[in-house]
């Protein structure tokens, strides 16, 4: 998954970066509402975390540009604002969850996760494809009940695809969600990392959709 930091304490921000990458996100950081804006209309990101306090561009406008050019991806607001007003007012203008400095990396990432599963329209933070089992809180990944290794960049591309669950995912979407701005997108490497998860937990489990892209479900959906 790919999340968009618009944060310009640059403690805070390079914080949220390196924790969320150690949780396997794929993270940009832009340090201002002017940069925030553009990377947030340009880029496709799972999420966004956003400060309301941003200079050259405030929070809430550049929640309002996003919303009103129908970029619906779900933001988490941050700020160390506490008023009632400026709650309603992030919510208003189209926040979909709201969190005051100072608070705990373990409640962020909670939410976080909520807002993507709900985004997906998923309830459960343990996501299901036939025997294989995913969940989200700790990372574990199942296979028959017997626990699988995978490498961080399988298990993002595992991810996004158990979340997109019976959608035809694009390569291109892949890359877009999976990496950060930075990734060399001529690269091969989804096509090798998809070659390692099927020999991990199955090689009916991802189909390639030829000249489209891929589509995970259940197996015994397809047999049928």
């Amino acid at each position: 998954m790919r999340l968009l930091i618009v944060e310009d304490e640059p403690t805070l921000g390079q914080q949220l970066k390196e924790t969320l990458e150690a949780n396997g996100y794929a993270v940009d950081l832009a340090t201002n509402g002017v940069d925030g804006h553009f990377q947030g209309s340009e880029e496709d990101y799972d999420a966004a975390i956003l400060d309301l306090g941003l200079p050259e561009m405030d929070g809430l406008t550049v929640l309002d540009k996003w919303r009103k050019a129908d970029i619906n991806m779900p933001v988490l607001v941050l700020t160390a604002r506490d008023s009632w007003s400026d709650k309603v007012s992030g919510l208003d203008s189209g926040a979909d969850d709201y969190l005051g400095k100072p608070f705990k990396m373990e409640e962020l990432i909670a939410r976080l996760r909520a807002l993507i599963r709900r985004s997906a329209g998923l309830a459960s933070s343990e996501l299901e494809a036939g025997d294989v089992r995913l969940d989200t809180r700790s990372g574990r990944v199942t296979k028959a009940g017997q626990p699988v290794r995978l490498t961080a960049q399988e298990y993002k591309l595992l991810s996004y695809l158990m979340h997109h669950k019976g959608k035809v995912v694009s390569r291109t979407e892949l890359i877009e969600h999976i990496y950060d701005q930075d990734f060399d997108r001529d690269s091969n490497t989804i096509e090798v990392f998809i070659t390692r998860i099927r020999k991990k937990l199955g090689a009916e489990l991802i189909e390639t959709i030829r000249g489209l892209g891929y589509t995970l479900d259940d197996p015994e959906n397809r047999a049928a």
